[in-house]
């Protein structure tokens, strides 16, 4: 691919990730779009404001599974 190409590449996903970033779905986008390109679901990411006037977009983390093990344990 040339550099052009990926150029354009990294603007379109950058572009997609900004509007996902707003809780919106990218129009002609699907959920199952966004998977392929490895891009998250809207309402996974959010907007960060700085004092500085800038936007950080962050992800949100992942729930952590509960597993049987990691339960308190009741002492007898």
């Amino acid at each position: 691919m040339c550099l052009a190409c990926e150029q354009q590449d990294s603007e379109m996903l950058w572009e997609l990730v900004e509007i996902i970033s707003t809780g919106v779905m990218p129009p002609g986008h699907t959920a199952e779009d966004l998977r392929k390109l490895g891009l998250p679901q809207p309402g996974e990411l959010f907007r960060e404001p700085q004092a500085v006037g800038t936007i950080i977009i962050r992800q949100v983390a992942p729930k952590k599974p509960v597993f049987a093990c990691d339960t308190p344990q009741e002492s007898p």
